[in-house]
């Protein structure tokens, strides 16, 4: 499944980081757009060459109905979030409010997985979003809720990318199947 979710987490945090970076103007933006791209690219290529080839395995139907209705679900409560907050004139929202589901939607996947250490990102997601309305609650302007969010999230999950990466490339070394 995209070699053990890191395409996901990549290309995920890589959204993320953009929107970090809308908050920047200029060759400032230019870079860290470049960088963050960078990131991604290292990753995934990372993932396809450390990971074995069991890693990309397909899932049992079971679990792939599951992981379905999971984002299947959250990306349902995204777009509710993005009309909603559109429409009540606070799009500045969007943002924490998505990381918040994002990051909720880690707990049942870690069920799904059998991986409890997707806890961590749910938690960081989380925080990622609560820092964000705490800075739209005391008036920072949009771009800061924007950076906030974003900068926190993308290295919540590229960070859980590259555990992915360092964990399951060792534990395949050692010859630990799970």
């Amino acid at each position: 499944m995209f070699k053990s979710g890191v395409g996901f987490l990549a290309l995920f945090g890589l959204g993320w980081w953009l929107l970090a970076t809308s908050a920047l103007g200029g060759a400032a933006r230019l870079i860290a757009v470049g960088a963050g791209c960078l990131v991604t690219v290292g990753l995934m290529l990372a993932a396809h060459r450390l990971l074995p080839a069991s890693a990309g395995a397909p899932f049992p139907a079971d679990r792939r109905r599951r992981f379905n209705q999971i984002n299947g679900l959250q990306w349902l409560v995204i777009i509710v979030i993005a009309v909603v907050c559109s429409r009540a004139g606070v799009p500045v929202l969007i943002p924490p409010l998505v990381a918040l589901v994002v990051g909720l939607h880690f707990l049942p996947l870690a069920a799904v997985f059998g991986q409890p250490r997707l806890r961590v990102p749910a938690a960081l997601l989380v925080a990622a979003g609560l820092a964000g309305a705490a800075v739209w609650l005391a008036d920072g302007p949009d771009r800061a809720v924007r950076f906030t969010v974003g900068l926190i999230s993308a290295l919540c999950l590229w960070g859980t990318a590259l555990w992915t990466v360092t964990g399951t490339a060792s534990a395949a070394r050692r010859g630990v199947t799970g």
